[in-house]
């Protein structure tokens, strides 16, 4: 069963003679909402704000305007206990509203927003760990009600715990259709009003970001991209106009803890903006999220500077990398930081190189950049009559990875908190987890009938212990090894079994060995 989380948003509504106060739970959303004006262009002439207090604690949070007279300022409050507020507004019937309220603990399933952890790892903000596993479904918001509705359906059930998706639609190949709804005011296609928001456009969005919490998937929410291609004019904003709506879509959704930042899917092919524009727009969004959240931006050919100490890890599409554990993990050493290899090509069979991996290979290149200490995220574009392919549109999904997926979930699941680190990068990339307690040895194509019980010397001592289990990664398998090994230096590098004791294998490609210590009693 998907893990669960609460995303419960409480409403506090203030009218000039009354108050009325509502609780909220830790890392909850705690809204106000206020009535002012409606006159000109609120999006563009009101200014609200409010500032979060709790003891010696101090938050600022952007309101926006919700239409209708309607102003919101959304909080997500990292602690238990009193808070107070106080609003500023250069709107007199928004200026100056104060009260407290209290924030209750947290609801099952709810941990809080995923932060970075053990460098290269993520965990939840009540520090339990998150390991992500991926899948791209980039467009589905801008399908049919009932075409999502059967995407929520399908990932109910599927083992991604974060979901790659665009706030505005594409025009693309097997994606050529309008969406019911858009994020400005104006006339489809290409005739709007970039200084005012279509509320309803958001109002909609923020649903299934809820839904999707409740779920347990984190929402890595790619900002802008580059394939509009003059359909709407969405890619060729001007620079004010940009950086307009990135301040507004992180004043509605910063409050949603399950929400990630993704400045693009693949950045250096939007010809309309240079990489001092995304450097001035990755700034943008991290001064005015006031929680600090996860913050990407993912590539096409040209990787971008992933030192940028604004983003917090590396979003990396390359396909190539994630066929050997070796090649990817030198992003490792390049950035000192989670890496997420979240194009590696999809499971498909349509006639373009990117989207037609076998099944076979989609859950070998999980493995592989599993090994590498990276995170791998999973796509599928199986040609369809309708032309409903999950990669862009949602629907169900076709292929047979991700049931091969949700095994390697249920391993990583089972694997230390600290996450899974190469331990011999020079000589054994294939063997990776942490040193002296756990390992996984990836073998991949080979199939070899057994394999010597052979481990790299780090934190290793003779006498220590450990029990062997083989896993059949696409039979989706495990077979406990009868009896224990037991370790003894071999050589300046390396330990072996004191007796030399060989692992039996099937002989078969796509078999993975688990190697956990025996602690003593």
């Amino acid at each position: 069963m998907k893990a669960t989380r609460s995303l419960l948003v409480c409403c506090l509504v203030l009218a000039p003679t009354f108050l009325l106060a509502a609780d909220c739970e830790r890392w909850g959303i705690y809204e106000i909402e206020l009535k002012g004006p409606t006159a000109g262009n609120p999006f563009l002439g009101v200014n609200l704000s409010a500032t979060f207090e709790q003891g010696d604690r101090r938050i600022d949070v952007t309101g926006f305007y919700d239409g209708d007279g309607a102003y919101r300022i959304r909080f997500c409050p990292p602690t238990t206990g009193e808070w107070s507020y106080s609003t500023v507004s250069n709107a007199a019937e928004l200026k100056g509203k104060e009260g407290t309220f209290e924030v209750g603990a947290l609801s099952e399933g709810n941990h809080g927003p995923v932060e970075v952890a053990h460098v290269a790892h993520f965990a939840y903000a009540d520090g339990t760990a998150y390991k992500p596993v991926g899948t791209t479904c980039y467009a589905w918001t801008s399908q049919t009600e009932e075409l999502q509705e059967k995407t929520l359906e399908t990932l109910a059930t599927a083992p991604f715990n974060k979901i790659r998706m665009c706030v505005f639609p594409k025009w693309y190949s097997w994606n050529e259709v309008d969406p019911p709804q858009y994020a400005y005011e104006g006339t489809a296609p290409n005739q709007w009003d970039f200084s005012r928001f279509n509320p309803a456009f958001f109002r909609s969005l923020e649903k299934r970001i809820t839904q999707l919490g409740e779920m347990g998937i984190e929402v890595d929410l790619i900002l802008l991209h580059p394939y509009d291609n003059g359909r709407w004019g969405f890619d060729n904003m001007p620079p004010e106009a940009c950086d307009f709506y990135l301040r507004y879509i992180v004043a509605r959704l910063g409050a949603y803890c399950n929400v990630w930042w993704s400045m693009a899917n693949e950045w250096d092919f939007d010809k309309n903006k240079t990489r001092d524009d995304w450097t001035r727009m990755i700034g943008v969004v991290h001064d005015a999220d006031p929680y600090g959240k996860l913050l990407g931006i993912h590539n096409g050919w040209e990787l971008y500077d992933h030192n940028h100490p604004y983003l917090t890890h590396a979003s990396i599409q390359n396909g190539s990398a994630a066929e050997e554990a070796g090649r990817a993990a030198l992003y490792r050493d390049v950035y000192p930081k989670p890496i997420l290899l979240d194009e590696v090509k999809y499971e498909g069979d349509i006639p373009l190189r990117w989207g037609n991996l076998s099944a076979e290979e989609m859950v070998h290149r999980f493995w592989e950049g599993t090994i590498a200490g990276c995170y791998v995220t999973h796509g599928e574009c199986y040609l369809a009559d309708d032309d409903v392919l999950w990669w862009a549109k949602g629907g169900v999904l076709k292929g047979e990875s991700p049931q091969r997926i949700a095994f390697l979930k249920k391993v990583l699941d089972g694997s230390p908190a600290e996450g899974i680190d190469q331990i011999d990068k020079w000589q054994h990339p294939n063997i990776a987890g942490q040193p002296g307690d756990y390992y996984l040895v990836y073998l991949g194509e080979q199939t070899p009938d057994s394999w010597e019980f052979c481990l790299p010397k780090h934190d290793l001592a003779d006498g220590m212990r450990f029990k062997v289990e083989v896993l059949d990664t696409w039979n989706m398998t495990v077979s406990p090894v009868e009896g224990e090994f037991v370790t003894k230096q071999h050589s300046q590098y390396l330990f072996k079994d004191e007796a030399g004791k060989l692992v039996d294998l099937p002989g078969k490609p796509w078999i993975a060995l688990r190697i956990t210590r025996v602690q003593e009693n």
